[in-house]
């Protein structure tokens, strides 16, 4: 039997955001606990070799090499409709499948952000280094896969490096303090105020902490709320009727409540512009409808900007990150390439392992029966036993140095039919 070309197949099956809907998804997710017996469950089938489980609010993907593609597939699109206790039907139309370097291409593109919902976002990277943990601990990933997974974590590094594809603000909070930064230069030190303690304000928070803002004092209408954001940011709760009174040595608001009318108005802040003595403040309104008086602007030293200026902000640097992305797209192609090249040559070791086995017998049998002739002293036949050793070196260097080059994927495999039979590796 010809084993060297016997080499497994590396597959990727998923769905995600791009072909099926939020309710389908969700049929299939995995929750963490989920996930362990699941990728358990998965390297049991007689057809999978080694499988990875990747599962996130987007998408669903098993990667796995196996000996057997096509009952590898059938088998997991089974295991997960039976785990998930649905009927294929509910999601096969939404599958995409990939063979080979289309597996391995997917895989450093979803690593790299270049698939996510939001091009660039760094989250995909960290949930896919917990999914290969976890197969690491439970030993569903062997040599192909560890293998593979390493050069997408390189991959994912050196796209974030190399490219502007994370750099630009893509979220209502992100552009907002990234507005902020701009104008200011730094937000280092700088004084905030959040007005409400929704999602968007906690967002906000965690922007600003990064950028190493100074005092956060928030104000929100349940004082209650306000106190809890306050507490978690090692911040200030204060009550909204005391929003004037900050206002006095506040560099940013930034307001997200439901308010109907606005929070902040000209006159407010008209009557603390002489007292900050023109130091400029900056109001963020990412609230709909608005919360701070638009008037504001037209005071010295007064920045409003609404949510329209922000997606503005958003909408250029979604197409700044778009045209990172296409060199992003170039070192996934090369990396592609270069792990071709380390599989391809997977293909010649059981070869090579057998010519040198067969090579080495054949030395081994002439000098046992030279030394069967009993002309040989202890001391010569040290000497002899070195000398095969590197006679067999030698010999093997040139064929071992041709099989392994890469650069002749195609003729590979003739080149390795015709190694086994000069040689007789097969009988």
């Amino acid at each position: 039997m010809n084993t060297n070309t016997n080499m497994p197949d590396i597959v990727l099956i998923g769905i995600n955001h791009k072909t099926a809907p939020v309710e389908v998804r969700e049929c299939i997710a995995f929750s963490e606990p989920d996930a362990t017996a699941a990728l358990e469950a998965l390297h049991r089938q007689p057809d999978i070799r080694e499988v990875l489980l990747l599962s996130t609010c987007n998408r669903v993907e098993v990667l796995l090499v196996t000996d057997n593609k096509l009952g590898a597939i059938e088998k997991t699109k089974n295991f997960i409709a039976g785990y998930n206790k649905i009927s294929i039907d509910k999601f096969e139309a939404a599958l995409y499948i990939h063979e080979g370097d289309a597996a391995v291409h997917h895989v450093f593109k979803v690593a790299s952000s270049l698939d996510s919902m939001v091009i660039g976002e760094p989250q995909i990277l960290g949930q896919i280094k917990e999914a290969y943990r976890r197969a690491a601990a439970l030993k569903t990933s062997g040599v192909i896969l560890n293998r593979l997974l390493h050069r997408t974590f390189f991959v994912a590094k050196r796209i974030r490096t190399e490219t502007g594809i994370g750099d630009r603000a893509v979220s209502i909070s992100f552009a907002a303090v990234e507005l902020g930064r701009k104008i200011f230069g730094t937000l280092e030190g700088k004084t905030v105020l959040l007005v409400g303690a929704g999602e968007m304000a906690e967002l906000s928070v965690e922007h600003l902490i990064r950028n190493k803002a100074g005092d956060i004092y928030v104000a929100n209408r349940t004082f209650e709320n306000g106190v809890a954001l306050a507490k978690k940011f090692k911040g200030t709760a204060v009550n909204f009727e005391e929003i004037s009174d900050c206002l006095k040595f506040i560099d940013i608001v930034i307001s997200s409540t439901g308010s109907p009318d606005f929070v902040i108005t000209r006159n407010q802040v008209k009557s603390i512009i002489r007292i900050r003595r023109n130091r400029p403040i900056f109001f963020i309104d990412i609230a709909v409808p608005r919360d701070i008086d638009p008037a504001v602007n037209r005071l010295t030293n007064s920045y409003v900007y609404d949510i329209d200026d922000l997606q503005g902000v958003i909408d250029e640097n979604m197409e700044d990150r778009n045209q990172e992305a296409v060199k992003g797209q170039r070192i996934v192609d090369e990396a592609v390439i270069g792990f071709r090249q380390w599989y391809d040559s997977l293909t010649v070791v059981p070869t090579i392992v057998a010519l040198r086995s067969k090579i080495e017998s054949i030395v081994e049998a002439e000098i046992t029966r030279t030394l069967r002739t009993g002309n040989i002293s202890s001391n010569d036949s040290g000497i002899l036993q070195k000398m095969s050793h590197s006679l067999v070196n030698k010999i093997l260097h040139d064929p071992t140095v041709f099989l392994k080059k890469d650069g002749m994927a195609a003729d590979k495999s003739v080149y390795i039919d015709t190694v086994r039979k000069l040689f007789k590796l097969d009988e």
